[in-house]
């Protein structure tokens, strides 16, 4: 009946909003629990709970759109939101200078859930509780450290959308995750480690075996523990090995948002009218997409009604797309590719990613790293900055020497830097394994939409000329 009340909800702004004028209605609602719980050196120091519950309008006016929210779920309230999202885009459709209209497309009618063995909504605070604490006696088991940090998080809800197509769509969003933090500060010298992992799953992800508290919290304080005797990382420009962690960081934060189509209509993104152009490497293949066999993130429809699919965004060193909302796609002859996203009802969808990886290629850990021969392993990243031209710099706080085809001593903590664009050209090969995964704790930020969960990941991707930056 709940189910029912809410789809009768979201018709009526479609119809509402037709009647005021409007060319086309999507009406969307978001019912999302966010839950995030911190234990810092044994005491609970954080515990919280948000529940976002709303429905958005967006109306579309000759290619202008207008966007508007309510929280309250009852007739008035929506035709209220749903003559301000027409009179936003009738008001401001003679100043729009891009306008983005679309056709009109046959409507679905699909329900979606992934399917979830241990759904958070169904456990005790202290069921989650319990996760960190073993987290934590796991890092002192692998370290003797100065202070201990761990946090989880999860999200999960329902999404309801409609529109002017008669499209119906329900689906499940779901996702965990946990991270360990051991920090030991001895002789003046600090050491900090961060470790974890999250998923589209319920809390059967933290009985799988590279994702138990203990092996988190153990790894944590091992990587830990290893940056007491780390030695300086050589300075210059450096073949590079980058881990799954560290290279999906650098193809999401610097080439993926240069893909973004609303940045690529206006101009502001370097690749902009390079379709067909050579990119990279015959070794750089970049992968977009909504469920993706790997793992990551679970998000079968974008916030326009468009299911997501597989989107190739460079392949083989070739530019070959970018990532799509029903308007960038029209305007520039493209399909749509299910990028438009919000991260509630309060915000209007723009262009954003999903998953976005390098896809793998045929070698094994082992030939990649007698492949760089001498150089740097890089494995994950705290922090950094990027910019629309495609320059970038990463902190790398876990790192190693390869020396003779061999991975020998834990480097300190250094500075990943270049242009994006011209290290694809020297991409000299990935592993066959690909490992994506997704996170409740950072998330991707834009347009003051933030954060916004996304899949990351990819295979171990052999790079050369990244500038090392050295010790801090």
């Amino acid at each position: 009946m709940e189910n029912e009340y809410i789809y009768d909800l979201l018709h009526k702004a479609v119809k509402e909003g037709e009647n005021k004028g409007a060319d086309f209605i999507e009406a969307r609602f978001d019912d999302l629990q966010l839950t995030t719980i911190n234990m810092t050196n044994d005491i609970l120091k954080q515990s919280s709970s948000m529940h976002r519950k709303g429905i958005g309008v967006m109306a579309y006016y000759q290619g202008t759109p207008g966007y508007s929210f309510t929280p309250e779920l009852n007739t008035k309230a929506v035709k209220e939101a749903t003559y301000n999202a027409v009179g936003l885009a009738k008001s401001t459709d003679s100043r729009n200078k891009m306008k983005l209209s679309f056709e009109r497309t046959k409507g679905i009618k699909d329900k979606v859930k992934p399917l979830i063995k241990k759904h958070p909504k169904d456990f005790e605070f202290n069921d989650k509780l319990e996760l960190i604490k073993r987290g934590i006696a796991a890092i002192k088991e692998n370290a003797n450290v100065t202070s201990t940090t761990g946090v989880y998080g999860e999200l999960y809800g329902e999404k309801f959308f409609v529109n002017s197509d008669d499209t119906e769509i329900y689906w499940v969003p779901v996702l965990v995750d946990m991270r360990m933090m051991a920090v030991i500060m001895r002789e003046g010298q600090q050491a900090m480690s961060v470790e974890g992992f999250g998923a589209s799953k319920g809390l059967e992800f933290f009985e799988e075996k590279e994702t138990t508290p203990e092996k988190v919290g153990g790894n944590s304080g091992k990587y830990c523990k290893e940056q007491l005797d780390a030695v300086a990382s050589p300075t210059g420009k450096t073949k590079t090995l980058v881990s799954p962690q560290m290279g999906g960081v650098v193809v999401h934060e610097s080439f993926g948002h240069l893909s973004e189509a609303d940045f690529v209509i206006t101009g502001q993104s370097p690749i902009a009218d390079r379709l067909g152009g050579e990119l990279g490497s015959e070794h750089v293949t970049i992968i977009d997409e909504g469920i993706s066999p790997y793992g990551g993130l679970y998000f079968p429809y974008d916030d326009q009604g468009v299911k997501t699919g597989r989107s190739v965004l460079v392949e083989k060193g070739i530019l070959r797309g970018y990532l799509h909302n029903r308007g960038t796609a029209h305007k520039m002859n493209a399909e749509t590719t299910g990028n438009a996203r919000a991260i509630n009802f309060m915000f209007n969808p723009i262009c954003r990613m999903k998953n976005t990886y390098f896809e793998k290629g045929d070698l094994t850990h082992e030939e990649a790293v007698e492949k760089v021969k001498n150089g740097v392993y890089a494995i994950d990243m705290s922090g950094g900055q990027v910019q629309m031209d495609g320059n970038f710099m990463f902190n790398c706080n876990r790192g190693y020497l390869i020396e003779n085809g061999e991975i020998t001593k834990p480097i300190k903590n250094t500075a990943l830097s270049g242009n994006i664009l011209d290290l694809l050209k020297h991409v000299q090969g990935a592993t066959k394994k690909v490992t994506l995964k997704t996170g409740y704790f950072g998330g991707c930020g834009k347009g003051d939409q933030f954060p916004l969960p996304v899949g990351f990941g990819g295979p171990e991707v052999i790079m050369d000329q990244v500038l090392i930056g050295g010790a801090k």
